[in-house]
């Protein structure tokens, strides 16, 4: 069994929260990569027949530039807070279809005393939403047994940070899962401790947690008429 990440990981990028700027960045890029794109880089590459095992349609693609890796960079265009840069690295197992149109994706989050795996839809488009919602509808038993279903439920939580407060117009009130049709985002999330996240049994615990997550994304692929 391999580790990736170590003590040094969480204390570069507790180090970066603090001197938030280019200068510093800069002049601690090696450690960046030895620490944190690197392993990460290498986890990537070993998750990848990982990932295939749950499905051929997504990938965990280990470049640099263009693959699963989030760029470190902020993008402050239109952010009221301007620091360059993230306190945290994260990677997305995409669908292979993810250009063409949007699609669910398995996540997982680097932050000391945040890390975290995931999947689903983040902040999906108004069009996204209501396929999904009408597909809910359409398919309520499925979507228990994905959504709610003791296989998920046991180790992951329905993120419901962000939710209407009333029922989305043009939708029944009274039916069962009137509260998942208010959801903004449809994402299944679980934490991981940070001694995880270091220790040797990192690749084993994902290999679990995707092959919980499958049936849920899978779900969401359907509402998307995406292959799964």
């Amino acid at each position: 069994m391999s580790t990736y990440f170590t003590a040094a990981s969480f204390k570069f990028l507790r180090s970066l929260a603090r001197n938030n700027n280019r200068d510093w960045f800069h002049a601690h890029k090696a450690d960046y990569y030895a620490h944190v794109r690197g392993p990460f880089q290498r986890l990537l590459t070993d998750l990848q027949p990982v990932v295939a095992e749950v499905s051929p349609h997504f990938r965990a693609d280990p470049k640099a530039i263009g693959g699963s890796l989030f760029r470190i960079q902020r993008d402050t265009r239109f952010a009221n807070d301007k620091s360059p840069y993230k306190s945290w690295q994260g990677a997305r197992l995409f669908h292979e279809r993810r250009r063409e149109v949007e699609a669910p994706s398995f996540y997982l989050h680097l932050q000391g005393g945040n890390c975290f795996v995931g999947a689903g839809l983040w902040h999906p488009g108004s069009d996204t939403v209501r396929r999904v919602r009408h597909f809910i509808v359409d398919n309520p038993a499925s979507w228990n047994t994905a959504a709610h279903g003791q296989r998920l439920r046991r180790r992951f939580e329905l993120d419901d940070s962000e939710m209407l407060v009333r029922m989305p117009r043009g939708f029944p009130p009274e039916f069962e899962f009137a509260d998942d049709l208010r959801r903004k985002n449809f994402v299944a999330i679980r934490a991981i401790d940070d001694a995880v996240m270091t220790g040797p049994g990192l690749l084993r615990t994902l290999r679990t947690d995707l092959a919980t997550l499958a049936p849920f994304v899978d779900y969401l692929c359907a509402a998307l008429d995406l292959e799964f």
